[in-house]
């Protein structure tokens, strides 16, 4: 069994935005993002971004461009010599009531069962409510971060538990 960190995207590798990172444009990564992975990884977790991304299904932006963001960060983490192992994103809207969007688990587990993560031995760092509630409905550990200096204390937490 796996141990994981999962990572929500928006706001914990890369500044939240209230109109929605859309393109490669409008994505500016967190500088330290990169050696935090890279200590997370080397500490035996793989990183599973697992990440809201309703603008898809508002209309403001699609699959492709979600993607050319992923391989945006994937080309930043090189220079650290790490990488994220996996992406995993909900582009439902609140109102269509999935079972993919967080605060739901479904993505976590979908997660889980493709790399047989152990979720006990888990972890998952997100910056908003939504991403507490799903850690806890899917039954992993969680922190939640608001900037660099929790990040860098979530992570020595997670290293040393």
């Amino acid at each position: 069994m796996q141990k994981v960190v999962f990572l929500d995207r928006d706001g914990v590798i890369n500044k939240n935005r209230k109109n929605y990172v859309k393109n490669v444009d409008e994505l500016e990564i967190f500088p330290e993002i990169g050696n935090l992975i890279k200590l997370l990884k080397n500490n035996g977790f793989l990183i599973i971004v697992i990440t809201n991304q309703s603008a898809i299904n508002r209309g403001l932006t699609t699959h492709n461009k979600i993607n050319e963001i992923h391989n945006k960060i994937q080309k930043y983490l090189e220079q650290f010599m790490t990488s994220i192992d996996y992406f995993y994103y909900c582009p439902h809207t609140p109102e269509e009531k999935c079972v993919c969007r967080k605060p739901n688990p479904g993505l976590i587990l979908k997660a889980a069962t493709e790399h047989s993560v152990d979720l006990q031995s888990s972890w998952f760092i997100g910056d908003q409510e939504t991403d507490m509630l799903a850690a806890k409905n899917a039954g992993c550990n969680y922190f939640l971060v608001k900037n660099s200096t929790e990040m860098n204390n979530a992570v020595k937490q997670i290293i040393n538990s």
